[in-house]
């Protein structure tokens, strides 16, 4: 007789990693915390001595950047651990969101918050990778549904360096790096810009 394949984790399993998973949230929530609380004190001393040094003020401004994107990732991670115990809870932990079938103990200690098995992610990332060569396909080949990139520069002129112009002579032409392009007929201009002189 033929064994089952295993639907879900037993109850046991599940406390098991349900107890991993608390332990990592109540990491995360600290980190989280240690974080917001050096945002604050950025802000309350970093922002409010402005007007010395360019350089200082501009990294006081680039560690709050780095100190916000961090709060931000270990937010998101602490909610895909919060869905992870409520997967636990509906006993659907564990099993990859693509192949339905369960996702390895050994990867779930690792990743506790995984929805996917190795298998399902590879899957899911040859699906990402064959939908965005159709859309760059379907752009080359010029699809129906997509606006043509404009023909023209998109300003009025272009500057052009070192452009030719012809002089009063007729024949001889001398080099200005002062030229511009009409972008609409494309007709050369010398600038006044040199005009004081």
């Amino acid at each position: 007789m033929a064994q089952e394949p295993t639907v879900r984790y037993s109850d046991e399993e599940l406390e098991e990693f349900r107890m991993l998973i608390l332990d990592k949230l109540a990491k995360a929530e600290e980190e989280l915390a240690f974080t917001q609380k050096q945002i604050d004190e950025l802000n309350e001393v970093g922002f409010h001595q402005q007007g010395g040094d360019w350089y200082d003020d501009s990294s006081a401004h680039t560690d709050l950047e780095l100190l916000q994107r961090m709060a931000q990732r270990q937010q998101r991670h602490i909610q895909d651990l919060k869905n992870a115990l409520l997967r636990i809870q509906n006993k659907t932990y564990g099993i990859c969101t693509v192949t339905g079938k369960l996702i390895d103990k050994n990867r779930l200690r690792l990743v506790p918050h995984a929805t996917k098995s190795l298998e399902g992610k590879n899957i899911a990332n040859a699906q990402r990778t064959q939908l965005a060569g159709e859309d760059t396909k379907a752009l080359l080949e010029g699809d129906s549904d997509r606006p043509a990139p404009p023909t023209r520069p998109i300003g009025d002129r272009v500057r052009l360096p070192n452009t030719l112009l012809s002089s009063e002579a007729g024949d001889e032409w001398e080099i200005s790096s002062e030229t511009m392009e009409n972008a609409e007929g494309y007709t050369t201009q010398k600038l006044d810009d040199d005009d004081d002189e």
